[in-house]
């Protein structure tokens, strides 16, 4: 039996989640590389005017599916979780307009799509909480305060840790697990994709 079947007999969904996207998860990081001790101003705004324009488009299917499943997403507290503001916010305090610029996302067919889109965005401010420590420590940056990838600050935990019960909970009243993991690793790939350009090139030896 795969590692994700035996997380879906074991009934453990974060599991699920985590074993099934570790791929596409890596590609992300491998592609954003915001803890590379040579990240520029410049490769920054780019990479955060990706990100808003993701954001904003994930959000907006987010939101689609917020206005049919009301009580769902108060169970989630879905409109606390919006972050396309805060790195429009970034950019500004980079000195960098916001482009127009945004994906075309699949569109969120129901709770459990939506709770894997989310378990993309909100786990990423996890990892948000070292990008915060080490932008702090680049002298480019010196006076610079970003915020989208660490929203909660003290809260992170709390924040995860009430999305993780939403989540098994959803599970434990019939959610489908396999639904939750096609959204988010397609959310994943979607977000590398998406951010590439901003990647660092490598250069032939």
């Amino acid at each position: 039996m795969a590692s994700g079947e035996r997380a879906v007999a074991d009934g453990d969904v974060l599991r699920l989640l985590r074993t099934g996207t570790a791929a596409e998860h890596d590609d992300v990081e491998r592609t954003l590389d915001l803890l590379d001790p040579a990240l520029t101003r410049e490769r920054l705004a780019r990479t955060l005017d990706l990100m808003h324009g993701f954001w904003r488009s994930a959000e907006a299917g987010l939101d689609r599916w917020a206005a049919d499943c009301a009580d769902d997403a108060e169970g989630v507290d879905w409109p606390r979780r919006r972050r396309a503001g805060l790195f429009a916010d970034d950019l500004r305090a980079l000195s960098t307009p916001a482009s127009a610029r945004a994906p075309e996302l699949s569109p969120v067919a129901g709770t459990d799509e939506a709770l894997g889109r989310m378990y993309v965005l909100e786990g990423s401010t996890l990892g948000g909480v070292f990008i915060d420590r080490h932008l702090a420590g680049l002298p480019e940056l010196s006076g610079v305060r970003v915020r989208a990838f660490s929203p909660y600050g003290s809260e992170t935990g709390a924040m995860w840790a009430a999305f993780r019960r939403a989540t098994r909970a959803r599970v434990a009243a019939g959610g489908e697990p396999t639904a939750m993991l096609a959204s988010a690793r397609s959310t994943f790939t979607a977000l590398a994709d998406w951010c590439r350009p901003a990647a660092v090139q490598d250069v032939p030896a």
